[in-house]
């Protein structure tokens, strides 16, 4: 992270921190302190506290706002903390952000508002610069996600919203829409940092001349923090052959990030039919980190555990990058002193994880 005066540049490779759970559904505060030290030991630019991957919708706020002070205090002197403060409710945003100031954050992460849905002008005026005027001169990172939200912050209010609160620096990309990303970098200028929010388009936004994204908000970095790291540090130094190469090492955990499974369903009558599932983030990457031993796995209700055929999914995809690439997980395997090809074969293990 770049500091200036009044200016804060978001670049690199970020984590979204997953929330871990115990087995009684309290917050596993030993468990993200192991996390948090794994992060920066492996050379990540920062860490996402408390956003939609730490499951935020479902944390009080009381817990929400200990996971940010927990990171930002132990993160403090060495990697930057960007906290998730974003709400359906602005007052609750405004509170949210006051609190992540407070706790020595570097910025807030302000989700456009889901299901209310404010258009665009309302996210503009009614939302982001009402916490901006609220908290001012604090870093805020818009993050626009129509495919959660339904509602989005076009890239010309985005362009107002920059020109009028300066300090609105970055947002985050997870349209999937390049036209869409090409058109901010055009309103917004050269210095704004564009974020994917998207790991399998993290490389392309980064290699396309029209967008030229400064880095990204990741999910996977939770397991390969270094080499998401080094494949953003390669694309950044102009190494597009580096980065092509970890990027596809990486592939079969970025293809995963949402994990498609069909299970049989009996319906009324003794019909048996088959159903396909989208299991969302962080479902995906909590079942591969507790394969793995990292973390428990435990979601908040109403998220729960995949059915068989997605377990085996997110499985096959560890086998895979441990078969071709082991490099990728050895940091996980030495920080955590696991034996991956164990875990990796434990049947009854992974039956675990399966509802």
């Amino acid at each position: 992270m770049a500091t200036g005066r009044d200016v804060v540049v978001f670049r690199g490779a970020w984590t979204a921190l997953v929330t871990p759970f115990g087995k009684d559904g309290r917050i596993d505060w030993a468990a993200l302190d192991r996390n948090a030290e794994f992060q920066e030991s492996q050379g990540i630019a920062g860490l996402v506290p408390a956003g939609t991957t730490g499951e935020s919708p479902t944390l009080t706020w009381d817990e929400h706002n200990e996971v940010v002070e927990r990171v930002a205090r132990r993160a403090e002197g060495r990697i930057p903390v960007l906290a998730g403060t974003g709400s359906n409710s602005t007052a609750e945003a405004i509170e949210g952000t006051k609190h992540a100031r407070e706790a020595g954050a570097a910025g807030a992460l302000l989700v456009d508002c889901y299901y209310n849905c404010p258009s665009s002008l309302e996210l503009r005026e009614e939302y982001y610069a009402a916490v901006a005027e609220a908290v001012p001169g604090f870093p805020l990172v818009p993050y626009v996600i129509p495919g959660r939200c339904v509602t989005v912050l076009t890239p010309e209010d985005l362009a107002i919203l920059k020109a009028e609160k300066p300090q609105v620096t970055a947002v985050k990309e997870a349209t999937g829409d390049l036209i869409r990303m090409r058109r901010t970098r055009q309103l917004c200028g050269p210095d704004f940092a564009i974020l994917s929010g998207d790991d399998d388009l993290t490389l392309k936004m980064m290699l396309d001349d029209g967008i030229r994204a400064f880095g990204v908000i990741s999910v996977m970095s939770n397991i390969a923090p270094a080499a998401v790291a080094e494949m953003v540090r390669a694309a950044r130094s102009g190494d597009a052959k580096r980065a092509t190469e970890i990027a596809e090492k990486l592939g079969p955990l970025f293809k995963l990030v949402s994990v498609k499974a069909a299970s049989d369903r009996v319906i009324p009558g003794g019909s048996k039919v088959s159903i396909e599932d989208k299991f969302r983030n962080p479902v995906g990457v909590k079942t591969m980190m507790a394969g793995l031993g990292m973390i428990t796995g435990a979601l908040r209700r109403p998220l729960g555990k995949m059915p068989r055929a997605g377990v085996e999914a997110v499985r096959s995809a560890l086998r895979a990058v441990w078969e071709r690439s082991p490099e990728i997980l050895e940091p996980v395997a030495k920080f955590y002193r696991i034996d991956i090809p164990a875990r990796l074969e434990d049947d009854k293990g992974w039956e675990s994880l399966a509802r």
